[in-house]
């Protein structure tokens, strides 16, 4: 099948508001030898296993329900105009598009953005106030079972503590910008094949009140504090999955060309801010290292801010210290 163009995308998109998958040639990076490759199982797959009770399905596909469609608590959980998939494309079960189900099998684990061992449910809750600029759901809640219950069903039969993982993150591109990479050029690539869908000044699109494609930066984006505010993160997604409808099109530089292009936008503050940009990304240098926060662009020091968006507050209650030492 010939791939669709980019507007013919838009036109399936806005005429429906359901997006049809198109069968496109994407050459993604080959396994590693040794790597367990996963392949999660579908909805399709869930309804016809007779061994998982009823009761059970139906907290698996409400975890599915919040997953896919996260900005139903907007204004309660979520303060951006993301949702979960966005950032974890096909039902986060894609291989190279940022799969979910690895945190069910990896964790509990030392996470060093926190500095501690982390619970399946704090990985979430970490997507809640990073990702989706919010505050998650209480621990223990149902939500919180929902969601996990959906991460560990799409690990279904995935070796536990298994680590050497095929298609996992985002990091195929590595995670050094290249020397010769540069802001102008990003901003070339972005015009050219992302603000179609993203808008010229990365404010995504919405049809009646719906969010079609996500805002890259400004208010209603990722918080500095997101994963996909690396510049590595930014750039392996954009060349695995972008642009939507025929990703792998992009060269690795201009794939890194255009992160670094969006993620030198202002967005809403990190939540472990501490007044001062410059002590917050030394701070937390282990993660803001591979982020534009706390640089200078056009003599402006990004970052320097208290604008933590549509969000009435800085930092949820859930983002806390965790040690074992009593």
């Amino acid at each position: 099948m010939r791939p669709f163009s980019t507007v013919l995308w838009v036109a399936v998109i806005l005429g429906s508001g359901v997006l049809h998958a198109a069968e496109v040639p994407v050459e993604h990076p080959p396994f590693e030898k040794g790597q367990y490759v996963h392949h999660a199982p579908t909805v399709d797959d869930l309804m016809k296993d007779q061994e998982i009770k009823p009761q059970l399905k139906k907290v698996i596909l409400k975890g599915r329900d919040i997953f896919m469609n996260t900005q139903q608590y907007r204004g309660k959980y979520v303060f951006s105009r993301l949702s979960c998939k966005n950032c974890h494309l096909g039902e986060g079960r894609l291989n190279w598009s940022g799969p979910i189900w690895p945190a069910a099998t990896t964790l509990p684990d030392y996470r060093g953005k926190n500095g501690h061992v982390n619970s399946l449910e704090e990985r979430i809750a970490g997507c809640f106030s990073f990702s989706l600029n919010g505050k998650p759901p209480e621990y223990g809640s149902d939500m919180m079972l929902a969601l996990s219950a959906y991460h560990q069903w799409l690990a279904l039969k995935a070796p536990v503590y298994e680590t050497h993982i095929g298609g996992r993150g985002y990091s195929s591109l590595g995670k050094d910008i290249p020397k010769d990479i540069h802001y102008v050029q990003g901003e070339k690539v972005y015009q050219a094949q992302c603000a179609i869908c993203h808008g010229a000044t990365g404010q995504g699109k919405s049809v009646e009140g719906k969010v079609v494609f996500p805002p890259l930066w400004g208010d209603d984006s990722y918080n500095w504090g997101a994963g996909m505010a690396r510049v590595y993160t930014a750039a392996s997604f954009i060349k695995n999955n972008m642009p939507l409808g025929k990703p792998g099109v992009l060269s690795d530089r201009d794939a890194w060309a255009v992160a670094l292009y969006v993620n030198s936008q202002e967005r809403p503050q990190d939540p472990r801010y501490t007044g001062d940009v410059k002590e917050t990304r030394e701070k937390y240098f282990n993660f803001h290292q591979y982020t534009m926060y706390g640089t200078e662009r056009d003599g402006v020091l990004l970052g320097q801010h208290d604008n933590t968006g549509a969000k009435p507050f800085l930092k949820p209650d859930a983002l806390r210290p965790r040690t074992f030492d009593e």
